[in-house]
């Protein structure tokens, strides 16, 4: 028994510091794109949008909305920009652009929890999106928790 008990603690703290690692790269990426939109919004929209660019950090990457929920820049789905995407809800039916928009709308800032589709395991994971007002603009950037 302690030797679970000792497995599962070293277990937890092996993986919480990824978990900070990416918080804390996320954010560090999101206040940099939102500064650079602050200084010049399309030029800062069509780096965000590159996907070899300086806002892409491994599987971190910065995407950003318009404050109605459409999307102006992303790097990995070229697709999705321009479409409005406030009522499409996560795996679980959550409205979370919503919470996104409203979020920086209130305070500046949000971080929203959601479950979205990883890319690199291809199965549905809760995501954790940083999110900061720049100009008129939700900028963000998620991680996988």
């Amino acid at each position: 028994m302690k030797n679970r008990i000792l497995l599962c603690t070293l277990l937890a703290l092996s993986i919480s510091p990824v978990f900070a690692g990416e918080k804390e790269d996320a954010t560090a990426l999101v206040n940099d794109a939102a500064a650079a939109v602050t200084k010049d919004k399309e030029a800062a929209l069509a780096v965000i949008s590159n996907k070899n660019g300086r806002f892409v950090k491994g599987e971190l990457y910065v995407f950003a909305y318009d404050l109605n929920g459409v999307m102006v820049a992303h790097p990995i789905n070229a697709k999705l920009i321009g479409k409005k995407l406030l009522e499409v809800p996560d795996a679980d039916g959550k409205l979370f652009r919503k919470d996104i928009i409203s979020g920086v709308q209130a305070s500046g800032s949000s971080s929203v929890a959601y479950k979205y589709k990883n890319p690199k395991s291809g199965k549905v994971e809760e995501k954790i999106s940083f999110c900061k007002k720049a100009a008129d603009l939700a900028v963000c950037a998620g991680y996988y928790k």
